[in-house]
């Protein structure tokens, strides 16, 4: 039995924990500086808590040492301090961030580890990544890779057409910071909340506009293969205006806690969301121009006897799935590994990811 840590009490860390405490194969220690958060925790055998501030170095290290791996569910302005403490704790790293500034402190941290470190686990970046660069496979040579991703609520009924089902902090993140594209070959900075489309899947139209982080290390990696490459977040069609209404027209954008305050006590958050996966690679093979899509939807449904958010089973399960890979020795030990180091079909026959298999969900719907 592998000995986890997993940073952070909320919504997502909680079901990390969950999942991993039902297989039997891992002991869950969560912690979190609020004990409040902690006592939420479903109890469970193979799950312990402590309250441990991020912000204590020292006693951060000291939960870490002797453990196989720490997985950090912190928001994404305290998870480098995780970073920082696994290096010196000598344990394995991963994390579900999607900001661009911390995986590089991340990337730089990994160089000469002797464990792994391998950020950005989720769903997107993190399984978004692994289907892109799955798909890129199939050509001879690139055109372009577009990747959408989008949590949302399945019965919208306010303005914004909208729930919170994700970290405020994070969600306010990728609505302002620059966001990473490939245009004519090269990696460049583009706007967020800017080159808004729409687009129809299974009979619902969505928008889907520039949001930061979603490329993940996977623009890096093509960079000179790819003509185009960008990730767009998926929503409701209404629901750019107004957040660019916000963000620009009333200054929130400069205001983030104004911002924050009245996400959290306007929107409420649900249960009953769904999880829409879209992306389109075009190019050569055999010279011939074709293009592979893979679409897919996964809904809130009940994981380790509770019942769970759809963002929560994919964000959880996207991490979960990688440290199962980390341990039975399919991904690389040490060093810095990318989501696209992961093949897809590992990740899908992962007793974890199969919560993304549209087969394995169909089946179990109809058993």
């Amino acid at each position: 039995m592998k000995e986890i840590v997993v940073i952070g009490a909320g919504k997502i860390g909680g079901a990390i924990a969950s999942m991993l405490a039902e297989t039997g194969d891992y002991q869950v220690l969560v912690t979190d500086r609020d004990e409040k958060q902690l006592a939420k925790i479903d109890r469970h055998q193979a799950i312990s808590t402590a309250t441990v501030d991020i912000a204590d170095k020292k006693a951060l290290v000291e939960a870490l040492r002797g453990k196989f791996a720490v997985l950090s569910a912190a928001p994404f302005n305290l998870t480098g301090n995780v970073a920082e403490a696994a290096l010196e704790a000598s344990v394995h790293y991963l994390d579900l961030t999607e900001d661009v500034a911390t995986t590089k402190k991340v990337e730089e941290l990994a160089k000469g580890a002797k464990v792994a470190f391998i950020p950005q686990c989720g769903l997107a970046p993190g399984f978004i990544s692994i289907v892109a660069n799955d798909l890129s496979k199939r050509f001879d040579t690139l055109d372009s890779v577009r990747m959408r991703v989008g949590a949302l609520p399945q019965y919208p009924s306010n303005a914004l057409n909208y729930n919170l089902t994700w970290s405020t902090d994070g969600l306010i993140n990728e609505y302002i910071e620059p966001c990473e594209a490939i245009v004519e070959g090269k990696l460049v900075t583009v706007p967020a909340m800017e080159e808004r489309e729409e687009f129809s899947l299974d009979g619902v139209t969505y928008e889907a506009f520039n949001t930061s982080g979603g490329l993940g290390t996977l623009a890096k990696s093509l960079e000179g293969r790819v003509r185009t490459m960008n990730y767009r977040t998926i929503r409701y069609p209404g629901h750019q205006a107004i957040i660019k209404a916000l963000l620009n027209d009333l200054n929130l954008k400069n205001r983030r806690d104004v911002l924050k305050d009245l996400f959290e006590h306007a929107l409420p958050a649900t249960l009953q969301d769904v999880v829409v996966v879209f992306v389109t690679v075009c190019g050569w093979k055999d010279n011939r121009y074709l293009q592979e899509t893979y679409a897919n939807k996964v809904y809130a449904t009940v994981v380790a006897g509770k019942k769970m958010s759809a963002i929560q089973v994919t964000t959880a399960a996207g991490i979960a799935t990688v440290l199962d890979l980390l341990a039975d020795g399919k991904l690389p030990q040490s060093g810095f590994v990318t989501q696209e180091e992961i093949a897809l079909p590992d990740f899908l026959n992962n007793r974890f990811g199969q919560v993304y298999d549209p087969e394995a969900i169909r089946l179990k719907r109809a058993g």
